[in-house]
């Protein structure tokens, strides 16, 4: 498999991290390693509060994987590769634990709903943001309620509809879907280690009532979400998608 999740858990502390050659971005395989990984932490009393992020300076995380995007040859297999992320998202949102994410470069698609659906976020300034979605002839379907319900609907619609422009991540702050930026890395690390100590000392009961709190509203995602990934998997069957993922990819 190209690509790996690796999970190390030190004082109370869950961390996952992903990678893939190709700017971290997500095939399938790997989308359920991470879902995988996140419900394993979930559950286990060692950890206290998980961070997740990716290798790399330059990209968090990229989205789709093109590659399998290509291959997708049915509604089903459409529908099967869109639910990994959707998989993920649900396992962040069903987690009784703080996710916090380290967004240390761009990103993309589901890199976007990645952060979205996490607890926390922080963030570098080069962290910019991007939902290239409709640019290929498919949406943000999937994680759409994520990212609404972090930036809500007039700033969904700009990422969606403005899916060949980059938005900063000072813009990504002031909507609210990262919850703190940082002009260097040391600065991010000083921080970050700090949030983390505290909340792995923190009351795993409070804290679970706290993150049931946050994410009231949100339990019809269990059907919405696979229903989305049911319409990218359509949309992405199209000759005209086909064709732009075949350019996107020369």
């Amino acid at each position: 498999m190209e690509g790996k999740v690796n999970t190390s858990i030190e004082q109370g502390i869950g961390k996952i991290v992903f990678s893939h050659p190709k700017s971290n971005s997500l095939p399938s395989v790997l989308l359920g390693e991470l879902a995988k990984a996140i419900t394993n932490l979930a559950s286990d009393t060692n950890v206290k509060v998980i961070l997740l992020t990716s290798e790399g300076d330059k990209t968090f995380c990229a989205g789709a994987s093109f590659d399998e995007l290509l291959s997708i040859n049915s509604k089903e297999a459409g529908k099967a590769f869109f639910s990994g992320f959707a998989k993920v998202i649900l396992a962040m949102k069903a987690c009784p634990k703080f996710v916090i994410t380290k967004v240390q470069g761009k990103a993309i698609g589901g890199g976007v709903g990645i952060a979205a659906a996490s607890d926390y976020s922080f963030a570098l300034q080069s962290a910019s943001i991007k939902l290239s979605e409709l640019s290929i002839g498919i949406g943000p379907f999937v994680i759409g309620p994520a990212v609404e319900r972090k930036i809500g609907v007039a700033a969904f619609s700009v990422l969606s509809i403005r899916s060949t422009q980059w938005q900063s991540a000072q813009w990504a702050f002031d909507k609210g879907l990262y919850s703190s930026i940082y002009e260097s890395e040391e600065k991010l690390e000083e921080e970050l280690s700090v949030l983390l100590k505290n909340l792995s000392s923190s009351s795993s009961e409070a804290t679970k009532k706290i993150k049931e709190m946050l994410w009231e509203g949100t339990n019809h995602w269990t059907a919405l979400l696979p229903e989305r990934a049911a319409i990218s998997g359509e949309l992405v069957l199209s000759d005209q998608t086909k064709q732009i993922l075949s350019q996107f990819k020369k």
